[in-house]
């Protein structure tokens, strides 16, 4: 099974959650491969539940799983490490201060973990208060530069910038998508992405250069009655990721 997600010729690939295997599967097709799936620990009483249930998603999706912490909730951040250790997914999600703890429980440098950093509201810093224990006290903002740094020493491959909003912090957006590209990082914008403006913000992290994409598109595209993530709305989004 292949470690690293399948990113399109331009470096992008979708992130989105799956309700179940089937609706993995249906979102699979519809991003013909180029997407990976957020499966939430978070939903699992135990770690051997969740191991158990993704070892089922891996074989169905040709292990594009993306191991998730459940709305950046730092509390997951011990089970994220462990699950992940025996699952060896293409992605995980995780805090700030877990990437490394991941990164050596992986034992490899190819799954793409990423870091959650949030907004400040002033252009160019990021908070990395975002664990467990870390994100119960005042904010500590650091130039985006040494976030990324920070992530590199850890063994992370990406910025998770979350929660966006959608564009409310465009700005500070653009700020992280240039200093990514500047010191060869991976991005991951997250949070209040839609049908409506997920091309946008796409294409500001394209135009500054950044290598390689996974935006997360969650709720907006949640079937609100079944809860599953609809391979419609999924193959649009496969559509407009081709454009670039």
């Amino acid at each position: 099974m292949t470690l690293l997600p399948n990113y399109l010729e331009n470096g992008i690939c979708l992130n989105v959650l799956a309700n179940s295997v089937q609706n993995a599967k249906d979102c699979y097709q519809a991003a013909e491969g180029h997407v990976v799936l957020g499966v939430l620990t978070k939903n699992y009483p135990s770690d051997e539940a969740a191991i158990e249930d993704m070892k089922l998603y891996q074989a169905e999706i040709n292990n594009a799983v993306s191991v998730g912490l459940g709305a950046g909730d730092p509390k997951q951040s011990g089970m994220v490490t462990r699950v992940s250790k025996v699952i060896q997914p293409q992605h995980v999600n995780q805090v700030f201060t877990g990437v490394g703890a991941t990164r050596e429980a992986l034992g490899q440098h190819e799954t793409i973990i990423n870091g959650l950093v949030s907004p400040t509201g002033k252009v160019g810093l990021v908070n990395v208060a975002t664990g467990p224990l870390s994100s119960q006290t005042t904010p500590t903002e650091v130039p985006i530069e040494t976030a990324i740094a920070l992530l590199k020493d850890m063994g992370g491959s990406s910025i998770k910038f979350f929660p966006m909003k959608g564009l409310a912090h465009e700005e500070e957006f653009k700020a992280v998508a240039k200093a990514c590209a500047e010191n060869d990082f991976d991005l991951e914008p997250t949070g209040g992405i839609t049908l409506d403006n997920f091309e946008e913000i796409v294409k500001i992290a394209v135009d500054a250069g950044v290598k390689r994409i996974i935006p997360h598109v969650y709720s907006s595209i949640i079937d609100k009655e079944t809860g599953d993530t609809r391979p419609e709305d999924v193959a649009k989004l496969y559509e407009i990721i081709k454009k670039f």
